[in-house]
C-alpha cells in the first residue's frame, strides 16, 4: 500500500472528515473476490472514524520501519450471520461467540501476530485477523455472513525474466499470482505482448538481440530468471544479472549448453564465483518439461527463495513442525 494513500486517511480522520481510498490503493478489491468489491471499499471507508487513527498510524510505521506487515480488512455481508456464526467439526474451536458485531473494520496485522485494531474484536474475529499473513484469502470463507481482505504494508519482490519465452509467458502469470512484481524484457514487440504479458510490466529492447540491455538498472534486492527464446541471449543477461548484484539468478538450459554460457559469461567480465551463483538449470527439480510444468517449477523456487530470505532457520522450523512436516 502506498505510503501516501495512508498519510491522506490519517489526514482526513484527524480534520474530522470522510477519508478516500481507491482501488488501486487496496487492489484486493478489484479481484473479482466475492463480497469483495468497490462497494464493499466504500462502506468500509464510510464507517472509518477518529477511532481508526491509531491502526493507520501503526501501518504508516510499519512502511517506515520495513516491517513485515499488512493492513487487513473485515466486510461484513450479513450481520445476523455473521455474529451467529459458529464453529465447524474440524477445525480448532474459539468459543461460542461469532463476529464481534456485524460492522465493518480496519486492523493491523504484522508477522510477529502483533494486531492493532480500534474496535471490539472476538476470538474468531482474531483468528481471521491474524491469517491475513498468510494471504489476502486465507479462510476467508470459514465462516458464515462476513469475508476477510488484506494489503501488504511492503514492497513486493521484483522479479526479471529476461526474454519473453513461452515458459516466461506462464511464468509471469504464476508469479504474479504468488504476490511477485514481474517485469518482462525482450527485444521483438510480437513476443512481449500485452496479449501474452497482461499483467506484468514489459519492457522492449532498442535494436536487435539484448545488446540494450545495459540502459536498465536492477536493484540488488531483484530476482532475475534468464529465460530467452532460443537461449540465444542467455550470456549477456546473465551477465548483466551479475554486475547488479542481485539477490537471485537463475537459467533455463541443460548441462552442455550452460558449459558454452559459462565461457561467454566469464568472458563478459563475471568471476566463477559470480557464475557458481546462478542457479542452472532454474526450477525446482521434480520432473517438468512443458512451458507451463517448467513455469511452475520456477515459480515454486522463487516461492522457496522469498520465504528463506524474509524468515529465519528457527522461524522456518517452527512452520514445518505446525504443518507435521519434521
Amino acid at each position: 500500500m502506498r505510503r501516501e494513500a495512508l498519510e491522506s486517511v490519517i489526514a482526513s480522520l484527524e480534520r474530522g472528515e470522510a477519508p478516500a481510498l481507491a482501488l488501486e490503493d487496496v487492489p484486493a478489491f478489484s479481484k473479482g473476490r466475492p463480497h469483495i468489491d468497490a462497494a464493499a471499499l466504500e462502506g468500509l471507508v464510510g464507517s472509518l472514524t477518529e477511532d481508526d487513527l491509531p491502526t493507520f498510524r501503526r501501518a504508516l510505521r510499519a512502511i517506515d520501519e520495513g516491517d513485515l506487515a499488512w493492513l487487513g480488512f473485515k466486510l461484513v455481508f450479513d450481520g445476523d450471520a455473521a455474529v451467529s456464526n459458529v464453529d465447524n467439526e474440524v477445525t480448532k474451536k474459539y468459543g461460542e461467540q461469532g463476529s464481534a458485531d456485524g460492522r465493518p473494520l480496519v486492523f493491523f496485522c504484522n508477522d510477529a501476530k502483533e494486531v492493532v485494531c480500534s474496535r471490539a474484536y472476538s476470538p474468531r474475529d482474531l483468528f481471521q485477523m491474524k491469517d491475513v499473513t498468510r494471504g489476502p484469502s486465507m479462510h476467508t470463507e470459514q465462516f458464515d455472513g462476513l469475508t476477510w481482505a488484506s494489503v501488504p504494508l511492503f514492497d513486493a519482490v521484483r522479479v526479471w525474466l529476461l526474454g519473453a519465452s513461452d515458459v516466461a509467458s506462464y511464468l509471469a502469470r504464476y508469479a504474479g499470482q504468488v504476490g511477485f512484481d514481474v517485469t518482462v524484457v525482450d527485444y521483438d514487440p510480437a513476443f512481449i505482448s500485452a496479449e501474452r504479458f497482461p499483467d506484468a510490466h514489459r519492457i522492449v529492447l532498442e535494436g536487435e538481440g539484448f545488446s540494450q540491455i545495459e540502459s536498465l538498472e536492477a536493484d540488488p534486492a531483484d530476482y532475475v530468471c534468464v529465460l530467452t527464446r532460443g537461449h540465444m541471449h542467455d550470456p549477456e543477461s546473465c551477465v548483466w544479472a551479475l554486475r547488479h548484484g542481485v539477490h537471485y539468478v537463475g537459467m533455463m538450459g541443460c548441462k552442455g549448453k550452460n558449459e558454452t554460457v559459462h565461457d561467454l559469461v566469464i568472458a563478459g567480465g563475471a568471476t566463477e564465483a559470480q557464475w557458481e551463483s546462478v542457479k542452472r538449470p532454474i526450477g525446482l527439480s521434480f520432473g517438468a518439461k512443458t512451458p507451463a510444468e517448467l513455469a511452475i517449477a520456477i515459480v515454486a523456487e522463487l516461492i522457496d527463495v522469498r520465504y528463506r530470505q524474509r524468515y529465519s532457520e528457527e522461524a522456518r522450523e517452527r512452520h514445518e513442525r505446525s504443518l507435521g512436516r519434521l
